[in-house]
């Protein structure tokens, strides 16, 4: 048996101003990524938020998570390029000792 799922297009628009909004309401993706950072769960914003369905508060918050997790990756890469982690400990020995 196989489920054949249709893949859900991104609820977010930008508008003239430049600013995202959460499909074709007036709540930004900043006030939701906000939100989560502050702590809130996705349903807590969908009752904070009752024009946004909680599905994109969800597709919203993964959307998130997954760009932090490429910036942070590229972040460890270019610290990487620039210094090699290779023997870094026992070089950090050698110069506390030396």
């Amino acid at each position: 048996m196989t489920l054949d799922v249709a893949p859900e297009p991104m609820p977010l628009l930008a508008g003239r101003d430049g600013v995202v909004r959460v499909g074709a309401t007036r709540v930004t993706l900043d006030t939701v990524v906000a939100a989560f950072d502050g702590g809130a769960t996705a349903e807590e914003i969908a009752q904070q938020y009752p024009s946004v369905d909680l599905a994109d508060i969800y597709a919203v918050i993964t959307f998130y998570l997954r760009a932090r997790a490429r910036v942070a990756m590229q972040v460890r890469a270019d610290n990487e390029a620039r210094s090699d982690p290779v023997g870094i400990r026992d070089r950090l020995l050698a110069r506390r000792s030396g």
